[in-house]
């Protein structure tokens, strides 16, 4: 994939600022290193490049905002619903579907409205000021005035104000996990490269917007600002990424658009039929829209909307914070996890996990005053070489130590064990620091012990090893075994752990440190060589130490849940393939037939359809770039893939908006992810998400079971309209009596349902498949015969009445078609769990709405005032007891349903 830059000096299409010298790139803006750019070079590049900032393309004003909220066909529907029912007299109904609508657009509006913050974090992580060098004098400005040419100097610290081409540097070392993932420093240099796609963590002679100086000093060009940095380039993405459609706005989008045609047919069946037969053509227009307003789930949208936040404040009390209510069932289909490793799968800070000597390996270091000479000596080395304070106190409330994170992965491994730095400078005064740099790799520190003076070392095996004469075994010093050594750190590498030699040094007198010191700070290559070859030479190998960042304590076991979920973990990382595909290792992600390790590398020569053949097959992906995740992401969902991607970094931040599910890490995670991510975990914690996917399923389970009622509720009401007149009997219903029993059965049972506690194989079961509609196993059958069975019982009810001469078999129709539905209600918790095994206690809520519905028909029926606005007469104990058993046979009905569910007789 190609960087789109107008600051490259080669080609519009490959930024190239790392393959050229210092020289070049100053020829190229015409700035001299000595005296920086003048004022007119200045204006003339910020009216060529702009201001250096963050721009956003994309904001919407809240106005917008909201009315996009009414852009869906379930909403019109509804719309022209409430339309229809004002103009036939029914204010209570357009004012009921009113009020919901704008309800559900004001909190979607508030939510979209927060997501559109996201380029405003990103302009959070520039800095404030830079230190630059123009006309001859150093200067402190504001960030936004630097152009492309100007001289800027680097501190410890310091946040990098734009992209930088480096020109000198002191002992540089940047953390660029922000944009890279990666967790380890890096170290930096100004030499020239050679590859022109070379990852940006393997650019070590550019700095980049937005990452930290973590030692050392530097001075460099700027030669990206604003958008055209690799920060902007994020930015860009981030802008013109859009939000994946939930799997529920997909399958809701699909049922309202076939509701809504299905209902106009049957509504204007119902209506010829009814003129057919002779009936008023005002009382039969008046009949279809009262059912056509009664069949059309205007509850829906409210009853999800509420289940949805009923979902949210309970994964909020277990640390995950819902940006985007669709989201929080979205959870419960998720096919694919693709986790970003840093921060997300791991802790984020290097730890010392092994340490090797000849004689023995260990996960720690003895403790000190163990007497060994070795493990007392390695315990002073990585305790005193190091830049880090003198701090001491390790208690839980102590800050937490600042500076290069293996240096103080190493610090705090000594304290550990006893190896106090402030303790030991009292014994072994430090006299000089060879600090580390690129070219030697390695970092030594001179100590006065006694009248003698002793050295410790530590750096890259392949360096320190080739200055040591000896190893030291627990039989003393030997002779060293080079070719076994590098051998073994090799294979250490190779597990993943990032390896550092430790060697020490005794010198029998006292050295000259002032003169070494000197020396080794001056740029004469003859002195500072004198000093290393007095210093770092004839020294005796201690130990390696083996470094990770280390898995979280709860990732091995949350990746287990997701596996026995049916859920695909993907790890996604710009870190070291080694390294990667051993935490993947670790966590079960990789098994032992797939350990393929896919690279940015690899990934850029791959075409099309060949990475879409492999997307499936990969499980760890490394030297990823924010626009590989996307691909990555974009590639699972063409082939019908839900994917949640996790991520801390802004590197994650276009792939988290893009994904069907963006899950940010709240703590350690950058406002950036955070904005643009859907779920965002308060305790950065990854088991939380399989809690979450827990609740997605629960949530979407309630939904469907509210689906199922309605339809089911709405579909007797259509067969006993539309089968009255095929057995000769009158019309069954008036418009006001249909909108009551929706109004009674419809919306708060609806709510109780969604309060209905998960079922208990819920984690056993796999995601939903990505392309099953809301009516699969079984719903579609169930609605179909349920509704023909409470409309067969309103018939019954209403011939049984008319036939033996009884004045209120329109009052039993009525009275049978809402208790049937109430009796539904109490029987549709479970698709499988029967209502005994249940407990009618088990949801006092739901138990609570439906008595409190039975009661307010009792009213409608035998109060006056009632009975003259809504049709009725007092039914006979006889009639009453007729009603209730004809309703019950619904509950039983459905009782028997599950059963044969629960022996694989229906709809296995």
């Amino acid at each position: 994939m190609k960087k789109i830059t107008a600051q490259s000096p080669e080609t519009e299409e490959v930024n190239t600022w790392h393959l050229l010298n210092v020289e070049r790139v100053a020829s190229y803006f015409s700035v001299d290193l000595s005296t920086g750019l003048n004022k007119l070079q200045v204006q003339t590049a910020f009216e060529k490049y702009g201001i250096n900032e963050l721009q956003d393309s994309h904001n919407r004003r809240p106005v917008l905002i909201f009315f996009r909220q009414f852009v869906d066909f379930m909403i019109m529907v509804l719309i022209a619903a409430a339309v229809i029912a004002g103009l036939v007299g029914e204010l209570t109904d357009t004012i009921a579907i009113l009020v919901i609508l704008l309800l559900n657009a004001t909190i979607g509006a508030v939510l979209e409205y927060r997501a559109e913050k996201s380029i405003a974090a990103l302009k959070r992580l520039s800095p404030l000021s830079a230190r630059v060098l123009r006309q001859g004098d150093w200067y402190d400005l504001p960030a936004n005035k630097l152009v492309p040419g100007d001289i800027v100097e680097l501190n410890s610290g310091a946040i990098i104000p734009a992209d930088i081409r480096l020109w000198e540097t002191g002992d540089l070392e940047v953390d660029e996990s922000i944009l890279t993932g990666e967790s380890e420093t890096v170290s930096k240099n100004t030499k020239p490269l050679t590859d022109p796609l070379l990852p940006l963590g393997d650019r070590r002679n550019m700095t980049y917007r937005g990452t930290t100086v973590s030692r050392g000093r530097a001075t460099g060009i700027v030669v990206s600002t604003g958008m055209a940095s690799e920060l902007g380039q994020i930015a860009n993405l981030l802008s013109r990424a859009e939000s994946g459609r939930t799997p529920l706005q997909l399958r809701l989008g699909i049922f309202s658009q076939r509701l809504a045609w299905i209902i106009l047919g049957i509504c204007t069946l119902i209506f010829c039929i009814g003129l057919l037969q002779g009936e008023s053509a005002v009382l039969m227009f008046l009949t279809a829209v009262s059912l056509a307003v009664a069949a059309v789930p205007e509850a829906l949208p409210a009853v999800i909307t509420i289940s949805l936040a009923l979902g949210a404040g309970k994964m909020a009390r277990q640390h995950a914070l819902v940006r985007r209510l669709p989201a929080v069932e979205s959870l419960g289909s998720i096919t694919y996890i693709c986790a970003d490793k840093t921060g997300t799968l791991t802790e984020n800070r290097m730890r010392l996990e092994q340490v090797w000597t000849v004689s023995e390996t260990k996960d720690c270091l003895y403790p000190a005053g163990d007497g060994q000479s070795l493990w007392r000596n390695l315990g002073r080395a990585l305790a005193l070489n190091n830049e880090l304070g003198q701090q001491v106190d390790t208690s839980a409330d102590a800050p937490a130590l600042q500076g290069d994170p293996t240096e103080v992965a190493l610090f705090a491994a000594a304290q550990r064990a006893g190896y106090h730095k402030a303790e030991l400078l009292k014994k072994l005064p430090q006299l000089s620091v060879l600090a580390f740099t690129s070219e030697r790799q390695c970092m030594t520190t001179l100590h006065r012990d006694g009248e003698n003076t002793v050295a410790y070392i530590k750096g890259s095996p392949e360096r320190v090893l080739a200055h040591c004469k000896s190893q030291y075994t627990a039989k003393g010093e030997q002779t060293i075994e080079l070719d076994l050594l590098l051998s073994q750190a090799e294979t250490l590498a190779n597990t993943g752990y990032r390896i550092l030699a430790v060697a020490y040094r005794q010198f029998d007198i006292a050295l000259q440190t002032n003169n070494i010191t000197s020396d080794f700070a001056t740029s004469n290559n003859s002195a500072r060589g004198s000093v290393l070859k007095e210093v770092e030479t004839e020294l005796t190998f201690l130990a390696f130490v083996c470094l990770i960042d280390p898995p979280r304590a709860e990732a091995a076991s949350a990746v287990s849940d997701c596996l026995t979920a049916g859920i695909t973990p993907v790890m996604i990382t710009g870190d070291h393939p080694g390294t990667a595909l051993a935490i993947a290792n670790r966590l079960n992600i990789t098994d032992q037939h797939n350990k393929e390790v896919l690279t940015g590398a690899t990934l850029k020569n791959l075409s099309e359809s060949d990475f879409l053949s492999k997307v499936k097959k990969v499980r760890v992906y490394a030297r990823m770039s924010p626009e590989q995740k996307i691909s990555i992401v974009k590639a699972l969902q063409k082939l019908g893939e839900f994917v949640a991607m996790t991520g801390d970094g802004v590197n994650d931040a276009p792939a988290l908006k893009i994904a069907t599910i963006g899950v940010a890490m709240g703590g350690k995670g950058s406002d950036v992810a955070r904005e643009a991510s859907d779920i965002v975990l308060l305790d950065d914690n990854f088991a939380t998400i399989v809690s979450a996917v827990k609740e997605g399923r629960r949530i979407f389970d309630n939904i469907r079971k509210f689906i199922n009622y309605t339809m089911s509720s709405n579909a007797g009401e259509i067969w006993t309209l539309l089968l009255a007149p095929f057995f000769g009997l009158p019309l069954p219903l008036l418009p006001i009596q249909i909108l009551w029993i929706n109004l009674v059965t419809d919306g708060l049972p609806g709510l109780a349902l969604a309060a209905e506690k998960h079922e208990a194989d819920i984690m056993r079961r796999p995601p939903r498949p990505p392309d099953e509609t809301l009516f699969s196993k079984g719903i579609w059958q169930h609605i179909l015969w349920i509704g023909l069975l409470i409309g067969g019982l309103s018939i019954i009810g209403q011939a049984w009445a008319y036939q033996n001469g009884s004045p209120h078999w329109q009052t039993m129709v009525f009275s049978v078609l809402t208790f049937s539905q109430l009796f539904h209600a109490l029987a549709i918790r479970s698709d499988r769990v029967s209502i005994c095994s249940l407990g009618l206690m088990s949801n006092p809520f739901l138990l609570g709405v439906v008595a409190s519905s039975f009661g307010l028909h009792l009213c409608v029926i035998y109060v006056p005032v009632f009975q003259t606005i809504f049709h009725t007469t007092a039914l006979p104990p006889t009639e009453l007891a007729v009603c209730m058993a004809l309703s019950m046979v619904v509950l039983l009905a459905v009782e028997l349903e599950k059963w044969l569910v629960r022996n694989h007789r229906l709809y296995s």
